[in-house]
């Protein structure tokens, strides 16, 4: 996967990404993002990009955070933990979205 930038902590991956319009605070239900009571369907949208970060020491440090973004022009992040407890669901969307990701990268 080839990324644009690698940013050196998850805050400033967030900063950099608000600033490029990725100003939504996405969280994963199911197969659908929400932000506040606003739901959007997680296979209209595509990965933009995304940054892995890997604690030194503790599981509990790595994360990942995505840009995504829909065909309508709705940009956001969403962060999550690796072996996070998700719902099956939940992981088949990131599961569909790494997928349409890499084979854009290609």
């Amino acid at each position: 996967m080839k990324q644009k930038f690698h940013y050196a902590t998850i805050t400033e991956a967030i900063e950099k990404l608000k600033e490029q319009g990725f100003t939504l605070d996405f969280n994963l239900h199911q197969n659908r993002f929400k932000v506040g009571e606003q739901e959007y369907p997680a296979d209209e949208f595509e990965i933009v990009d995304l940054y892995r970060y890997e604690g030194p020491s503790d599981p509990a440090d790595e994360a990942t955070v995505y840009a995504l973004a829909n065909n309508a022009g709705v940009k956001g992040i969403l962060v999550t933990g690796y072996g996070a407890s998700a719902d099956e669901e939940s992981e088949e969307a990131l599961k569909h979205l790494h997928y349409k990701y890499q084979q854009g990268q290609q």
